[in-house]
């Protein structure tokens, strides 16, 4: 009976290793397939076969690479299996994929899986970057973007990938652009322009030149390098958008307004770009009739508040992952760390027993000290807050003093007096003009709801209703909004 048993414990798990072997073979072919459809410029879950099937595959190779995995965490210097290799694959295609189902958060978790592999697939890994590069710039986190693009080429460089690696050199000088870095953009542009003769590459670069004139304001220099960036035969509808950017600010309504045109019959176009166009759209035209500037105005309130607000919310959540990943020790220096800090321990014990408590005492005099700091601190720009608001509120002529009737005055005047409220309130983007004056007088406070729509020439019913939508998008509601700004105040003006 014992003998049976035995045959029968070996047969269930002969079968079960069968079953695994089978599932990482069947999981190392869709992978292979995956390869195979992106050298073609296809997409497997997109273009060819199912996007289930690949993140099953996905799955298999984390289990069954999870050994592995930790095996390299420890031993970096040990040359990753061919299994990781595998799993790294198809952490890219399975990353890819999810920003194509625009989940960046998600894909770029994925993406830093691979990237602790230690794999030594270079050209893997500098599309893995690629991708987080990406990622980090939709969140507008251009310095880690920048970070990304230079160890994508680094990758490329390794992998004897120049022309990858040129185009990571000209993302970088276009992150670098975008924060008007002129002097460092154009010396990293200048490397490339003469190591590298390849055309599609040099017209990157005139679209990163394009770029950095604008952020700079030298409108003719953008016109400029746009001319040559089509030249070069690149009409993509980036090149078209910052040149009608450049001419909206030279005064050029007409030209600015047939590019905008041109850029909204272009489907490439993405809706960052569809956005800035339709605002010169709104603008320029003098000729929009009534229902065609309210159509315009709702598409492009659609295009903010649908796709463009939620997607850079959803990059930002997925830059910070990364973030929080470059902060993390790898687990190889912690061994190291932990062991001698073991050892140290061990020596200096019986000092640090006489002193904790003493080290103790100091750190708990300290957090109070600054505890009371804070508090004192925050007490008083309270008190100043809401003597400025008693202020104002006492004056019979308070809209002549705080500039009511002209905003741009107006915001200056409150930035000044309640530690730039205003910017504080334009910086969410979430809020229109009125909606700010609105934001002031309940700062302000004393005002009625009756009152404030008077102010703000609306009816006492619709001013309940604008309080509440205003609330809502700062995150409050209507009763707790005045309590809420001041907070949010306060916390800015902290820092």
């Amino acid at each position: 009976m014992k003998w049976n048993q035995v045959i029968f414990v070996c047969c269930v798990a002969g079968c079960s290793l069968a079953c695994t072997s089978l599932a990482v073979y069947d999981a190392e072919r869709v992978v292979a397939q995956a390869d195979s459809l992106r050298a073609e410029g296809r997409m497997y879950g997109v273009d060819e076969g199912d996007s289930l099937t690949l993140a099953q595959a996905y799955e298999t190779l984390k289990n069954h690479s999870a050994f592995s995995r930790q095996l390299s965490d420890l031993f970096p210097f040990v040359h990753c299996t061919s299994s990781l290799d595998t799993y790294a694959h198809a952490c890219y295609h399975y990353g890819r994929l999810l920003r194509e189902k625009d989940n960046p958060v998600e894909a770029m978790q994925v993406f830093i899986n691979a990237t602790h592999t230690n794999t030594r697939d270079f050209h893997i890994l500098g599309r893995i970057y690629s991708n987080m590069g990406d990622i980090a710039h939709l969140a507008g986190d251009y310095p880690l973007s920048y970070d990304m693009y230079e160890k994508s080429g680094d990758m490329f460089l390794h992998n004897g990938d120049t022309i990858s690696y040129y185009y990571c050199r000209n993302s970088m000088a276009f992150e670098l652009a975008e924060q008007g870095k002129k002097e460092e953009a154009l010396a990293l542009l200048s490397t490339v322009e003469e190591r590298c003769s390849d055309k599609n590459i040099h017209a990157r670069l005139w679209e990163t030149k394009a770029k950095l004139y604008l952020q700079i304001q030298q409108y003719d220099s953008v016109l400029h390098a746009v001319y040559h960036l089509h030249h070069l035969g690149n009409n993509q509808p980036t090149g078209y958008v910052l040149q009608a950017r450049a001419l909206w600010h030279l005064g050029q309504i007409d030209s600015a307004l047939y590019y905008a045109q041109r850029v909204e019959k272009m489907p490439e176009a993405s809706d960052q770009n569809r956005y800035n166009m339709l605002y010169i759209l709104l603008n320029g035209d003098s000729t929009l009739l009534p229902e065609e500037i309210k159509s315009l105005s709702e598409k492009r309130a659609d295009l903010e508040a649908l796709k463009l607000v939620p997607k850079h919310k959803k990059d930002a959540v997925a830059a910070n992952l990364l973030h929080q990943d470059q902060k993390k020790i790898p687990d190889s220096i912690l061994i190291c760390i932990w062991s001698l800090a073991i050892i140290c321990s061990i020596m200096i014990l019986w000092l640090y027993a006489k002193k904790i408590q003493k080290v103790k005492k100091q750190q708990q005099e300290a957090y109070k000290s600054t505890q009371r700091q804070q508090l004192s601190i925050y007490q008083q720009k309270m008190e100043e807050i809401e003597k400025a608001c008693s202020a104002i509120g006492s004056n019979k002529n308070w809209q002549e003093v705080i500039h009511w009737k002209d905003y741009d005055p107006l915001c200056e005047f409150i930035d000044t007096h309640f530690f730039f409220f205003a910017h504080i309130l334009k910086e969410k983007h979430v809020l229109n003009d009125k909606e700010i004056r609105l934001c002031i007088l309940v700062l302000l406070g004393g005002f009625s709801d009756k009152q404030m729509a008077d102010i703000l020439c609306y009816s006492e019913k619709s001013i309940r209703s604008i309080k509440r939508i205003t609330a809502q998008k700062l995150g409050t509601s209507s009763a707790k909004l005045r309590s809420f700004l001041i907070e949010m105040l306060l916390g800015k003006s902290s820092q």
